[in-house]
């Protein structure tokens, strides 16, 4: 748990630092950010895509993992969850699921448990103390965290919550996971990720298209139970 507490800190201590320059940055400065960390995102995600050795099962797994997402209504509650803590703890007059709030908490909660470090640096620390890896995607999302919360405001800073509960979950099951997920389910897990991420990209930094990224989550988990039912023939 230690490296998510890290984790957890850096993300803090940047959106802290983006909150306090973020007034004193010209709003189409501030657009034009937004704009450069969507397109690297979008990079970001299609190199992970490329790590898949079969896009069929990718294919599936976002397929499967929409359907499931929208059954639950991960999206939704995400946004609810957003807005509560909105209507908490800012005061921006600009309110609900499109707020500048809740867009800061969506996009960084999606960009920051959304990849291969979230996952394999939790089960490494969870297993044996190895916080390595969290320290270096803490050291990014540390820096990614001040371009947000530069444009976005106080909403990217509260993902810190969820990073808590997704990392900190995964550094506790890391035991299981680790005897559980092969290379093959890693590879198309991290695939799936990337698309995921290409989404974020294109619906909430570019806004090109709406899309309920949230509800491709599940995906995440579809991808290697894919994998392993077909190694079963």
């Amino acid at each position: 748990m230690t490296g998510t507490f890290i984790n957890v800190a850096a993300i803090l201590i940047g959106g802290t630092i983006g909150l306090f320059f973020g007034s004193r940055i010209p709003e189409r400065f501030k657009n034009t950010v937004i704009a450069g960390m969507g397109l690297f995102t979008a990079a970001m995600g299609l190199e992970m895509f490329l790590e898949s050795k079969n896009s069929l099962i990718v294919l599936g797994a976002l397929i499967i993992g929409a359907l499931l997402g929208e059954w639950i209504g991960i999206e939704d509650g995400l946004q609810s969850f957003g807005q509560m803590l909105e209507k908490r703890f800012s005061s921006d007059s600009e309110t609900g699921s499109g707020s500048k709030f809740v867009r800061g908490f969506m996009v960084s909660s999606l960009l920051f448990c959304i990849g291969p470090m979230a996952i394999l640096g939790s089960i490494q620390d969870g297993l044996n103390g190895n916080y390595e890896m969290l320290a270096v995607k803490s050291t990014l999302d540390g820096f990614a965290a001040i371009a947000f919360a530069s444009t976005l405001g106080v909403g990217v800073m509260f993902s810190s919550l969820i990073i808590l509960v997704y990392q900190g979950g995964i550094s506790l099951l890391a035991g299981q996971l680790d005897a559980i997920v092969t290379d093959p389910m890693m590879a198309e897990l991290i695939a799936t990720g990337g698309v995921i991420l290409m989404g974020v990209a294109v619906s909430n930094l570019l806004e090109l298209k709406k899309i309920r990224v949230g509800n491709f989550l599940p995906a995440l988990a579809v991808a290697p139970l894919i994998v392993w039912i077909l190694s079963l023939f």
